[in-house]
């Protein structure tokens, strides 16, 4: 009986999800009326709660523990908690970001789950935090004028979080990420990329003359640099092609562009040369199966979860992603490809580009170029860690260590996600209410 309902419960999940993500890409389509629109949006919760209860079916059927019964009430309230509040509090905000932020918050619950219960918990009590912290944050973007002012206070308080990790950061899978408060393990690095947007479009905001992009240049590289002695390349990764984005944008000179790639080619050869992590990872990538006792062994052992799982899946606790190290953070894409298969982890990673592309709309829409910028960096931000994970985790390219968005376990991640989530809220916010130019004018 367990086997069945493990094995029609994949398929139901396929469905449900391939639903889900078809209503993505036609709420999307702005053509379309405001009753039709709220429509496809609640047919969306209520997939999000099928295929969180459906998951949840499976895993009882598994454990039989009332411990399941109740991690399952407490996250349904919490998704049933953010659907409400923005609903109720911010009318405006766009629903189909909400939907997909509480989408992917719930496939990483049911995955967390399935991998380490307790980590599973742990992530349930950092993402309530997050959303008591973070609610307030699209009040905040709507009622303060003075954001684009801080510009040096962005970039001294990130460069200082960055420099306090270089230095008393403890060291983990050859980098310093995090250092320790109370007990409790903080990467700055997730909290400064937010900063630095903000710092970046502040400036460009104000001029695109020559002087200025000198000027925003060095502080991005000191952010960079920084983060390359921390040894933290991953992150190091995200700031510069965001920088490298979001000064195309404001500038619209193809010659900035062409001079970052250039010097971002010749960055990741001279990185691949001082650091050994780095060429252990690019050894890796390029031939896993002939290093797979050592340093090849994590890649092969996703690229084998992956294919094991083919277009189906093997069915939750079907498959052994725990062979996979440290699967429920940087690698929990090939757990998910390995027992919901590949078809569910197309529609995760559409689901993800569906946020990035509402991202861009946000930026194309706003006037000002501050608020402009700043949808811009953020969707950057968020849509090169996806593109970095998945690709790691495939093989597309070299590991780099960085976590999937809402789905893997990693509590700054966590939060610094429900954060550029609020932020774009707000932005978009702004941009129902008309408000943009008038509160700009009045500060």
């Amino acid at each position: 009986m367990e086997h069945l309902i493990i094995e029609l419960s994949k398929y139901l999940m396929i469905f449900l999800f391939a639903c889900y993500t078809f209503t993505c890409y036609h709420a999307l389509n702005g053509k379309k009326s405001q009753r039709r629109l709220k429509r496809i949006l609640r047919k969306q919760a209520k997939l999000i709660f099928l295929i969180h209860l459906n998951a949840f079916a499976v895993i009882f059927a598994v454990q039989k523990t009332v411990n399941v019964l109740i991690a399952y009430v407490m996250q349904a309230a919490l998704l049933g908690c953010i659907l409400i509040i923005y609903k109720y509090i911010y009318k405006r905000a766009s629903g189909l970001v909400v939907n997909n932020m509480c989408m992917l918050l719930a496939i990483g619950f049911v995955i967390l789950y399935r991998l380490h219960p307790d980590k599973a918990v742990r992530q349930y009590e950092i993402a309530v935090a997050a959303v008591v912290v973070t609610m307030i944050i699209p009040f905040f973007i709507h009622k303060l004028h003075f954001l684009d002012r801080l510009t040096w206070l962005y970039a001294v308080v990130g460069i200082a979080l960055l420099a306090t990790v270089a230095v008393l950061g403890s060291v983990s899978y050859g980098a310093k990420l995090s250092f320790q408060v109370a007990g409790i393990a903080i990467q700055p690095s997730e909290f400064v990329k937010i900063l630095f947007v903000f710092f970046t479009a502040s400036m460009f905001a104000k001029s695109t003359q020559f002087s200025q992009v000198c000027k925003a240049t060095m502080v991005a590289a000191v952010h960079v640099l920084v983060l390359v002695v921390s040894k933290d390349l991953g992150a190091a990764l995200i700031f510069f092609i965001t920088y490298l984005v979001m000064l195309y944008v404001a500038t619209r000179n193809p010659f900035y562009f062409i001079s970052g790639l250039v010097s971002g080619s010749a960055a990741s050869i001279l990185a691949y040369q001082l650091f050994r992590h780095v060429r252990v990872r690019v050894t890796a990538w390029k031939d896993p199966l002939s290093v797979i006792n050592d340093e090849g062994y994590q890649v092969c052992q996703s690229l084998f979860a992956i294919g094991t799982g083919g277009w189906f899946g093997m069915g939750l606790y079907q498959g052994m992603p725990n062979k996979i190290p440290i699967v429920e953070e940087d690698f929990v894409f090939a757990a998910v490809s390995e027992e919901l298969g590949g078809i569910f982890a197309i529609c995760l990673i559409m689901v993800c580009a569906s946020c990035y592309l509402m991202f861009l709309n946000i930026a194309m829409q706003m006037h000002d170029q501050f608020y402009k910028l700043i949808a811009l960096g953020l969707g950057t931000v968020y849509g090169f860690q996806v593109f970095l994970t998945v690709g790691g985790v495939t093989k597309f390219i070299p590991s780099t260590g960085v976590t999937l968005p809402l789905v893997s376990y990693g509590g700054s991640s966590l939060l610094s996600t429900f954060i550029i989530f609020a932020v774009i809220q707000g932005l978009y916010i702004l941009r129902e209410d008309g408000e943009e130019f008038d509160e700009r004018l009045d500060s």
